[in-house]
């Protein structure tokens, strides 16, 4: 299983589909093949696999191992479930059901066809490879990052508004392999407006990365023809709107899976505020620099105890700076009721004088 969660990161990291990985063992362990998912419209990792067997005979009595459950739908391709009893798979072992209405019910498709299918191998691990995926189908909205770039003292720019490049050049770097990564990128019409942003994914040397996340831009205020955006690879999406939730759906319904907020405080705010985002990406660079350019406004937080609690993910150096990566803590729980003490002889006659009085 450990090997299927490498081989799913070959696979694109957006899209409607998630990154799945597949492996086919022999009865004695050795591996026959192996198998990812390239795509949407391309087959899925199973029959990946099951492509590159040398004798397609190899699989008569096979075990698959796949990071997530056997799709049991026909789209773009047939279902997994089939494939792999046709093909006379005798065993599957996968991470984590599938959360989709249509394409769930493999393990009990394959179960029906007498091939075993076993769920929860490493489902944490297989939890955390494909997360983003997993959370915009579980909430029906897309997986929201929200990314910023700050001084030490939290200032994403300097009292006469210049904030470039507060980060060095491997935070960017590091910036823009991320971009390449997720469906959409959001601002809002202030800082559209105020930094005329590409909002592309770029390599170092300024040239674009394979895959570009669609440009959207929040707020009333119309983009200009002449903007950067316009040269953009991708169409623009504008929401003359401030209801994120509507944009979310919207950007859902169109298929977008993941979105990286890199809009100013107004834009960032809203979203925490919202309580819509699900990962934090905030790259600190070792400068003090003071003043109004807080990274974050108000987020209706009155008092101390009613703060927002960050779960930290991790935190490396990137070159000059520090990344860390945060998601929002799961809801506190409340505490249990305190056990009753035990009375003693002398309590007991005490309470039970009270009672008949």
């Amino acid at each position: 299983m450990r090997r299927a969660i490498v081989l799913s990161r070959n696979g694109p990291a957006w899209g409607v589909n998630p990154r799945v990985g597949a492996v086919l063992l022999a009865p004695d362990g050795t591996v026959l093949a192996e198998g990812w998912h390239r795509g949407a419209g391309t087959p899925h990792a199973e029959v990946d696999a099951l492509s590159h067997l040398g004798d397609p005979r190899l699989a008569l009595g096979a075990t698959a191992v796949v990071t997530l459950e056997p799709c049991n739908h026909t789209g773009r391709t047939g279902p997994c479930s089939t494939a792999l009893a046709d093909a006379g798979v005798s065993a599957v072992y996968f991470g984590i059901s599938d959360p989709g209405v249509a394409s769930a019910g493999g393990a009990a498709s394959l179960a029906a066809r007498g091939v075993r299918a076993v769920a929860g191998l490493l489902a944490h691990d297989v939890e955390q490879s494909i997360r983003p995926w997993l959370s915009a189908v579980r909430t029906g909205r897309p997986f929201v990052t929200l990314k910023w770039a700050s001084s030490l003292d939290g200032r994403t720019a300097a009292a006469d508004g210049t904030s470039q490049w507060i980060t060095g050049p491997d935070a960017r770097s590091d910036v823009h392999e991320r971009r390449g990564r997720v469906d959409a990128i959001l601002v809002g019409t202030g800082t559209m407006l105020a930094d005329d942003p590409e909002l592309t994914a770029r390599r170092s040397d300024g040239s674009l990365l394979p895959h570009q996340p669609a440009p959207v831009v929040i707020g009333a205020r119309t983009v200009p023809a002449g903007s950067a955006l316009a040269r953009h690879p991708e169409p623009l999406r504008h929401y003359d709107t401030h209801d994120l939730p509507a944009v979310l759906d919207d950007l859902y319904d169109q298929g977008v899976r993941s979105v990286f907020v890199e809009g100013g405080p107004t834009l960032a705010s809203a979203f925490v505020r919202a309580g819509l985002v699900d990962e934090f990406v905030v790259y600190l660079a070792p400068v003090l620099v003071g003043g109004p350019g807080l990274a974050l406004g108000d987020l209706g937080v009155p008092s101390l105890p009613d703060a927002r609690r960050l779960v930290i993910d991790s935190v490396d150096p990137v070159g000059a700076d520090v990344r860390i990566v945060a998601r929002p803590a799961p809801p506190a729980q409340p505490a249990p009721p305190a056990p009753t003490p035990a009375l003693s002889a002398p309590q007991k006659e005490t309470a039970r004088v009270h009672r008949n009085h």
